[in-house]
């Protein structure tokens, strides 16, 4: 299992700072949920872990090695990222993007191998898009095409999976749809998964870490059950909530019920 590790680092747009001097170790095969108000700076340190944002200081590693020593095609085999926003040429079929997502195993100008495009027949099917392969991608409704999406990011065969609010603009149905997909996948590679999401009680029903980012600052870092209490949710978010327990879920997990402002 991968380890990726976080040693005080800043980062920002400009002279805009985002994140200042934080710190925080990856070191587990389990579902870590990013949470904090709107422009607390989530999104800008998932783009930090995937390398997609240049660092003002400190460093991020990867298995002790600093993530800009990596070669591109081999960080690809490590870390996979779903973004928020997502476009594909128009007029490209599923099957021919998610193939796409073995470049980091194919030599230039190679065609793919045999288990290339076994491994992108096994993505599809664990995401149950092989049906649509032939397909264009804008035909599909949003809760397909995002499965699609993960097809494409599970296709590189990561052991780190980033994710960027994979629910947002999908309806109740196929955010749980969409969330059991990321469990049950989690589960079965035996990988780490880290996500920004919106969601509260998506957060805390799917996640063994919760991650809190407020300011730029990581405030919060546990599990659900102890990372969800009034005090935290009125510090964090502004709100006043009740913190009752699922009795549904395998395992209770807190649900937040928001009533008031803080």
């Amino acid at each position: 299992m991968s380890v990726l590790t976080v040693d005080n680092i800043t980062v920002g747009y400009g002279k805009r700072l985002i994140l200042e001097n934080q710190s925080i170790v990856f070191d587990k095969p389990e579902i870590i949920s990013i949470i904090g108000p709107n422009g607390s700076g989530k999104s800008t340190f998932l783009k930090a872990l995937a390398r997609l944002i240049k660092i003002k200081q400190g460093t991020i590693s990867l298995d002790e090695k600093s993530l800009h020593s990596w070669n591109t095609k081999e960080l690809a085999r490590h870390i996979a990222l779903l973004p928020q926003i997502t476009t594909a040429p128009e007029g490209m079929l599923v099957e021919q993007l998610v193939r796409s997502g073995r470049n980091p195993y194919v030599s230039i100008f190679k065609e793919l191998s045999d288990a290339d495009l076994a491994a992108v027949e096994q993505a599809m099917k664990c995401t149950d898009v092989w049906k649509y392969r032939y397909q264009q991608i804008g035909e599909l409704s949003g809760g397909e095409r995002q499965r699609v999406w993960l097809s494409l990011s599970l296709v590189q065969e990561p052991n780190i999976l980033l994710l960027d609010e994979p629910t947002t603009y999908l309806d109740s149905r196929h955010q749980i749809e969409l969330m059991e997909l990321v469990k049950r996948t989690q589960r079965e590679r035996n990988i780490m998964v880290v996500m920004v999401l919106h969601d509260l009680n998506l957060a805390l029903r799917y996640s063994d870490r919760i991650i809190a980012i407020k300011e730029g600052a990581i405030v919060g870092d546990g599990t659900p059950h102890m990372m969800m209490t009034p005090e935290n949710l009125a510090e964090w978010f502004g709100i006043k909530a009740d913190i009752l327990q699922s009795p549904r879920s395998e395992e209770t997990c807190p649900i937040c019920v928001p009533y008031g402002l803080a």
